[in-house]
């Protein structure tokens, strides 16, 4: 029995083991970004880079113009996802308290947006937003707070009910508004919660191509991956050049996710049961 259930785990350790190697070679492949070819990275992707070189690094850096395309994907970013949590929260914590039968139909209609993929409302919105002459940056953060809301009110409305209503029954006798008792009561308790909408909505909106690449078309406001798209032209594709501005793209979002990721699971599991 116990050779048996050894040679299960050293089975088990042997596929993870494969399976990381599976997920972890495309960074392996952008590491090693001396490559000028696509027939080069089919040939060099189970090769580990004999030397680092970051000639390349920096040559993408200048091209790219990454300080300035770095500030414009961190303030949509930022400002976005500010806004994702505190509007959500709000949402979430009437639609928890108050409950009716409007409230119901209105959680189900925030659940059943998720079923709608974007591809179906991407020309209406693009039509829309041009008319509304917000074809910008602030139109941008605009659509990222209507598609990242509804999902973040998923997360808020379930977390919510485990909070005891006599907090904020207290507070009301106490002479709190809706706005003190929310602020001052509620969001200090949502702090799990938060950092978990927060890294969702991050990841998400730091590589989103498809949306900026649908509204911002001036040169100076593009976003990181709107820069990276630059190294594929329509006769020459410079995959040196590419790989190593994709290196440098997921370099800060992958340390903001390697320092939040335990918010991640705690604060789904967190508002699963009550």
């Amino acid at each position: 029995m116990k050779s048996k259930r050894v040679i299960k785990r050293l089975s088990i350790m042997a596929a993870g083991f494969a399976l990381a190697l599976l997920f972890v070679s495309p960074v392996f492949i952008l590491v090693n970004s001396s490559f000028k070819s696509l027939q080069d990275i089919y040939i060099n992707v189970l090769a580990l880079p004999k030397q680092l070189s970051f000639q390349n690094y920096t040559k993408a850096f200048k091209e790219m113009d990454y300080v300035k395309a770095f500030m414009n994907s961190f303030a949509i970013t930022c400002i976005s996802t500010a806004l994702i949590i505190f509007i959500s929260s709000m949402a979430a914590w009437v639609l928890v308290r108050y409950k009716t039968r409007t409230s119901k139909i209105l959680f189900l209609m925030f659940a059943a947006v998720q079923l709608i993929p974007f591809q179906c409302v991407m020309l209406p919105l693009v039509d829309i937003m041009s008319k509304l002459h917000l074809m910008n940056r602030p139109g941008l953060v605009f659509m990222y707070m209507g598609f990242g809301c509804a999902m973040s009110i998923i997360l808020f409305h379930g977390f919510i009910k485990n909070i005891p209503i006599e907090l904020e029954e207290a507070a009301i006798i106490d002479g709190c508004n809706m706005v003190q008792t929310f602020i001052n009561i509620v969001l200090p308790l949502l702090k799990g919660i938060i950092a978990t909408v927060a890294v969702i909505n991050v990841m998400w909106i730091w590589n989103d191509f498809l949306l900026p690449s649908l509204v911002i078309n001036k040169n100076g406001m593009q976003t990181l991956p709107l820069r990276t798209y630059l190294f594929f032209g329509q006769f020459t594709k410079k995959w040196d050049l590419a790989t190593a501005s994709l290196m440098l793209c997921m370099i800060p979002i992958v340390m903001f996710y390697l320092s939040c990721q335990k918010y991640i699971v705690k604060g789904i599991t967190a508002g699963v049961g009550k």
